[in-house]
């Protein structure tokens, strides 16, 4: 699949069916009834979905924010610092 093929499709995909997905190939990997080509593309799979579930994590991650309340004892958002961020 070309790269931006991959991308669309990364983006297409929800984290919660990527997640899923991903269960079910680890279910299947171990189960050792895989032939070793077929392992071999589901480890590659596995691996993809790994990095669509993280980079859905980040994203997510970063829209959080939180609420703080201020001197006048209003609420406020701000977004969330993540360690090692500045």
């Amino acid at each position: 699949m070309p790269a931006k093929a991959k991308k669309a499709a990364a983006a297409d995909i929800t984290f919660e069916a990527a997640a899923e997905k991903l269960e079910s190939i680890v279910e299947a990997m171990e189960s050792e009834e895989l032939p070793l080509e077929k392992l071999l593309v589901q480890y590659e799979e596995g691996t993809r979905l790994v990095k669509i579930c993280e980079s859905k994590l980040q994203a997510a991650e970063k829209r959080i924010t939180q609420l703080e309340e201020n001197l006048e004892g209003e609420l406020a958002t701000r977004p969330v610092t993540l360690e090692g961020e500045d």
